[in-house]
């Protein structure tokens, strides 16, 4: 499972090749999903970064704790500091697209009012799909501090 496995799935929820409207609960589950795109780029960032990518002499469990220990609202607010900026533009823009698509994330699955347009959907899916592809060619050294960055407590001198 890739983040662009994410991608893929909510371009089948949003009726991208499709004519006509999808339902709204499509709609939503599509926001939610590319969202979770993001969510699964950073924290496979972070396990793969701090413990070994796939094929490299890792400890599983060490991968999976270290995956699993992503917060979505301490990498929200952290992408949303000032800091953010001395990173390179790729991850400026992950950063910034990860908060956006939080706030719409949770008025999809928790706004009972909140209504989405097809073509905004697709438009955020393809957002998506493109700082996630920018994202990875990010040299490795940057990745890595990024992930140490959302990751881990800030300690005061």
């Amino acid at each position: 499972m890739t983040p662009l496995d994410f991608i893929a799935t909510a371009r089948d929820l949003a009726a991208v090749n499709r004519r006509g409207r999808p339902r709204q609960t499509n709609l939503r589950r599509a926001v939610s999903t590319a969202y979770y795109a993001l969510f699964y780029c950073l924290a496979t960032c972070c396990a793969d970064m701090l413990v070994g990518g796939a094929g490299s002499n890792r400890s599983g469990p060490a991968w999976n704790q270290t995956y699993r220990a992503l917060q979505h609202g301490t990498a929200r607010q952290r992408c949303g500091l000032q800091s953010i900026t001395r990173f390179p533009e790729a991850i400026q823009e992950f950063a910034e697209l990860f908060i956006a698509m939080q706030q719409e994330r949770h008025l999809a699955d928790y706004d009972p009012d909140a209504a989405f347009l097809k073509s905004i959907v697709i438009a955020r899916i393809n957002d998506a799909e493109q700082v996630i592809r920018r994202f990875a060619a990010v040299p490795v050294k940057d990745r890595r501090a990024f992930a140490v960055y959302v990751l881990l407590p800030f300690r005061a001198n």
